[in-house]
């Protein structure tokens, strides 16, 4: 029998330019759409400028929701609450808790 090379981190996400996970690109370009539709307002008004700003500006919200997790902050307990979670899911939670108006979460301990 022969050795066999058996990888580290099997479960990952694929980077695109770097720093760009699919996910973050998808939210990028999904909240990039508002930007661009007050772009076209703003090109017919003849301030393009801003409209770039926006485009720049919610494409960036994206970038942020779909990339980084929530910090602890030790001040805020909401904070502490969802510490390490990614940003996204606590939005889509928040979603659902909206629509259904109950929640469960299984497997963390919330009296810290």
């Amino acid at each position: 029998m022969g050795t066999y090379y058996i990888p580290r981190n099997v479960k990952g996400e694929t980077r695109l330019f770097k720093f760009f996970s699919v996910k973050a690109l998808i939210y990028t370009i999904v909240c990039a759409i508002p930007g661009v539709l007050l772009n076209v307002i703003f090109s017919i008004l003849g301030i393009k400028y801003v409209g770039i700003f926006f485009i720049v500006f919610f494409a960036f919200i994206g970038f942020f929701v779909g990339t980084f997790k929530m910090p602890n902050i030790s001040f805020a307990p909401i904070f502490k609450i969802c510490a390490g979670e990614k940003i996204d899911e606590i939005i889509m939670r928040a979603i659902k808790f909206k629509k259904e108006k109950k929640i469960y979460i299984y497997g963390r301990d919330l009296k810290k």
